[in-house]
């Protein structure tokens, strides 16, 4: 018996499992990314990403920071560095087990774990130390909800882009701005 109707029927499952896993498109001034969302690690944050998404909340904000081989922050302000209105904050979902890895898309928060709104950022190289560890203050990690399926090259340009100071932020801000013109829903 031949081993290739088995890689097929899996290849078929696999593309099963996938399709029901929401996409997102990403355009931005320095080109297009797509990135898969996680509902099963995930559920809050994927349904709070998306509710912003739905609401255009996203278009025409910044990557605000910016730190080679760390990570691309955005979601949270305009080209002039006004901080845009959210919703209410929600619970980390870290302990649900999608690690940060590299590609992956996960929510900034303050030093509050459960304090993520509208702003993600996107690692650029598997940062393990941002995982959870344990449900304390200090070991809570960031909540990773889904990972870049297409265009990680752009994330890597973004991430090597010079920085300096803009707006408040004393560093790691694009010198050439990086707009997100829009994200839309490709598949849910």
């Amino acid at each position: 018996m031949s081993i290739l109707p088995f890689i097929t029927v899996f290849a078929v499952l696999g593309n099963l499992q996938a399709a029901g896993k929401p996409k997102v498109h990403f355009k931005t001034t320095m080109g297009d990314f797509t990135v898969e969302l996680e509902p099963d690690k995930a559920p809050q944050t994927v349904a709070n990403f998306l509710q912003y998404v739905r609401a255009g909340h996203y278009d025409g904000l910044i990557f605000h920071r910016v730190i080679k081989a760390f990570m691309v922050q955005g979601g949270g302000f305009d080209e002039a560095y006004v901080k845009t209105p959210t919703s209410q904050p929600i619970e980390n979902e870290a302990d649900k087990g999608l690690p940060n890895e590299r590609g992956t898309i996960a929510m900034a928060r303050t030093g509050d774990p459960h304090s993520a709104t509208n702003q993600f950022f996107i690692n650029v190289k598997y940062n393990g130390f941002l995982n959870h560890q344990s449900k304390s203050q200090q070991g809570w990690g960031y909540t990773a909800f889904g990972r870049v399926i297409d265009g990680m090259n752009i994330v890597g340009r973004i991430s090597r882009l010079e920085t300096g100071p803009g707006g408040p932020f004393p560093s790691d801000v694009p010198v050439e701005p990086v707009i997100i013109e829009k994200i839309k829903i490709i598949s849910e």
